[in-house]
């Protein structure tokens, strides 16, 4: 449990500077992955500020991030290309050693993907709690831009506590001789949904549910459930769209 995850927004901008303080000489144990496109005006995918944006990370956190990923493109209306190629132009110049675009909401992205260099990695929703078109979007997206890896994030929609997840009989995704709690289903199906993530993005305040989720990746899945699940997800969308 060494990977961690934030955003040079998160905690009013202040996310990078609380965990070089938090983490002090441990700081370098981590592999770190960050975000950069929210400013204190506002969403912006200049390549000036971006750039100015990946520059300070070090300076703020102590030293280079591992992963620093294009935060939520869908929220500005154009310059995902350009944005996409100073991200990889700042990976080239050494300070990251990968980058990646994280969306919200993929389904809203416009990609042309002649024009985006490929990225190490994209970090989508994943999860039960995913719609249909944001997990066929995912997949789309990690698709045509031949992304080399796949990161879910949101796998319990907001909140493990939610009541919802007490409500849903999760023992059907996997086989019935395989002892899970029904967090650790939850948290394994996001692997699942979209296809193939590779890794999960979790916040949490707790160290016992950190590491029940942990245990979550080992966790194989019946395929044939995740499918239908899926199934369902898609009629459930074509019925809105037609209401």
């Amino acid at each position: 449990m060494n990977k961690l995850d934030t955003a040079a927004n998160y905690q009013q901008h202040t996310a990078h500077r609380s965990l070089a303080h938090a983490a002090g000489d441990l700081i370098s144990s981590f592999e770190i992955s960050t975000k950069v496109g929210f400013f204190p005006e506002g969403h912006r995918l200049a390549p000036a500020a971006l750039k100015a944006a990946i520059q300070q990370i070090p300076e703020d956190l102590g030293r280079l991030p591992d992963t620093v990923l294009l935060h939520n493109p869908e929220t500005s209306a154009t310059g995902l290309e350009r944005a996409c190629q100073t991200l990889a132009e700042m990976t080239d110049a050494g300070y990251c050693r990968a980058w990646g675009i994280s969306s919200w909401s993929p389904h809203k992205l416009a990609i042309d993907d002649s024009q985006i260099p490929r990225p190490d990695t994209v970090l989508v929703r994943a999860g039960l709690s995913a719609p249909a078109p944001v997990l066929e979007a995912a997949e789309a997206l990690a698709s045509r831009t031949g992304a080399r890896q796949v990161w879910g994030m949101a796998p319990f929609g907001g909140s493990a506590a939610d009541p919802l997840w007490s409500t849903i009989d999760t023992s059907l995704l996997v086989p019935p001789e395989q002892q899970a709690t029904p967090l650790q289903r939850v948290a394994a199906a996001a692997f699942a949904l979209p296809a193939a993530v590779e890794r999960l993005c979790v916040g949490t305040s707790s160290a016992a549910h950190l590491s029940e989720i942990v245990h979550a990746e080992a966790l194989s899945l019946r395929a044939e459930m995740i499918e239908k699940y899926r199934g369902l997800l898609r009629r459930r969308a074509e019925r809105i769209s037609t209401a």
